[in-house]
């Protein structure tokens, strides 16, 4: 199990909770139980989602495991140039 923070709106995704217990072993895992939980997940995932393990941003490595008591955090992807 591993407690993730939720930014921006991503925490309006999973009904205005900002941390969410979930039982995941990769990102891919997170992302799959995070649409089934919450289904307004989905677009925003289709959108693009950095996760952040320990301080460090992973952006489509989404077989990275998820260690236990790591700080992970869930970030809208930002467009720009």
């Amino acid at each position: 199990m591993v407690q993730v923070t939720l930014w921006g709106s991503l925490s309006a995704a999973a009904g205005g909770n900002d941390k969410l217990d979930i039982e995941a072993k990769d990102i891919r895992e997170l992302f799959r139980k995070l649409a089934e939980q919450h289904p307004a997940f989905e677009p925003l995932l289709d959108r693009g989602i950095a996760v952040a393990i320990d301080g460090t941003i992973y952006r489509d490595t989404w077989s990275k495991e998820l260690p236990p008591g790591a700080e992970i955090f869930l970030l809208p992807r930002l467009a720009g140039g």
